[in-house]
């Protein structure tokens, strides 16, 4: 990228979207982020809602002076539902996590890909997905799995569909990582014994995802396009 590279990241407040947001905005890009409140440089919407994204979508391309070069989907929910609960309750959690997780992340995809078609520029897709889309999670949260496969789907095809118009996408499957719904997961499942299963012996730091984004956002090579990077620690290498 000759020009300074416009930025979207949504999720961006807190966790490892904060860490995202300091990565980037170190490499001189200019940069918009979300959160649940405007702010000066966030923009406020709620992604559960129908048709938020595409508002965060327009509201950022007014922010960034009608272009959008780089769209790194990091908001997400890590929400429990057992599955015994009342039918309703379990619907409910599911349709929340999906249109978050997953629908949102569509719509600014989309919006992305579209985009650049008519700029026909090309542009970067970063999708931060888990490793719970290739290992699976917790029985309480299979919705969460669920949405970061279909995340990691996305991503590859994607990749396939629009590389040729120079739309190069790619997706990141942290493992656990040290932010505050990791450390409340951490010690509701044991601490010491989850960490077991963890060879490197510990989680990651935010900055360790943060920096594997800012590469990919900025620097990977086109050829890389479809690649999705572990961060865990090789507590699943596949």
């Amino acid at each position: 990228m000759t020009d300074t590279p416009h930025i979207l990241v949504t999720g961006s407040t807190r966790g490892i979207g904060a860490a995202i947001a300091d990565a980037l905005t170190a490499k001189s890009v200019r940069f918009v982020g979300h959160g649940r409140a405007d702010g000066p440089d966030t923009i406020g919407a709620d992604l559960a809602q129908t048709g938020a994204a595409d508002a965060l979508w327009d509201a950022a391309l007014a922010r960034l002076g009608g272009r959008i070069d780089v769209l790194v989907n990091n908001a997400g929910v890590f929400e429990p539902i057992a599955v015994d609960a009342p039918v309703d309750e379990w619907q409910a959690s599911w349709d929340r996590t999906m249109q978050i997780n997953l629908q949102a992340s569509a719509d600014l995809c989309r919006r992305a890909v579209l985009h650049w078609r008519e700029r026909k520029t090309g542009g970067r897709i970063v999708n931060v997905a888990s490793r719970a889309a290739y290992r699976g999670d917790s029985p309480a949260h299979w919705h969460y799995a669920a949405s970061k496969a279909g995340m990691v789907a996305m991503t590859k095809s994607i990749a396939r569909g629009f590389a040729g118009e120079g739309i190069l996408a790619f997706g990141v499957c942290p493992g656990f990582t040290m932010t505050g719904m990791a450390e409340d997961y951490l010690s509701s499942r044991g601490g010491e014994k989850l960490l077991a299963d963890i060879p490197l012996g510990k989680v990651a730091d935010p900055e360790e995802v943060a920096n594997a984004v800012a590469y990919l956002a900025l620097e990977a090579p086109p050829s890389m396009t479809g690649a999705v990077l572990d961060i865990n620690g090789a507590s699943y290498v596949r």
